[in-house]
């Protein structure tokens, strides 16, 4: 049963969002319990290049904001669609998910 976590972040206005649409896919479902993930507050920088469409900021400005850092389970056969899910609600041109293989000897 192979396994990832997924880091994802995401501005606080859209967590509840992420959240059910985690769900609606079964990421963080581990045993008998599902909706399992941890977030934590985190603060960004990033500077939008020409061409961009930026959801905060403008463009050649760097621009720092807060944000959560969003950490869930997923399935390797989960991944695509929670992938799909996450950039369905997700604000961000170019939204950030670190997909990372867990090793889980059973």
């Amino acid at each position: 049963m192979e396994q990832f976590k997924l880091e994802i972040y995401i501005p606080e206005s859209h967590f509840k969002e992420l959240q059910r649409v985690l769900q609606s896919v079964d990421a963080g479902h581990i045993g008998n319990y599902d909706s399992c993930l941890s977030y934590s507050r985190v603060r960004g920088t990033w500077r939008p290049l020409d061409g961009s469409n930026p959801y905060i900021g403008e463009e050649n400005v760097i621009s720092e904001e807060d944000e959560l850092k969003v950490e869930v389970n997923v399935l390797k056969e989960n991944l695509p669609s929670t992938l799909q899910a996450i950039r369905s609600v997700h604000p961000y041109e170019e939204p950030l998910i670190n997909v990372i293989p867990l090793y889980n000897e059973l």
